[in-house]
């Protein structure tokens, strides 16, 4: 799967993907062989966090 550099545009495929198809980030990263840790600082970097008690960034 190819993600988008754009933080704001991987934030919003990241969310919608979370919240129609999987329950997690890790089922989400492992399902499409992405590294977590990554996703997580590009967001980080753009003022995003994880919340998995919602399965969102925010």
């Amino acid at each position: 799967m190819n993600i988008p550099h754009d933080p704001f545009m991987l934030l919003s495929m990241v969310n919608m993907k979370l919240r129609d198809e999987y329950p997690s980030l890790e089922e989400f990263c492992k399902s499409n062989d992405l590294d977590e840790a990554e996703i997580k600082s590009t967001l980080s970097a753009a003022g995003f966090e994880y919340l998995p008690e919602i399965n969102q960034f925010r």
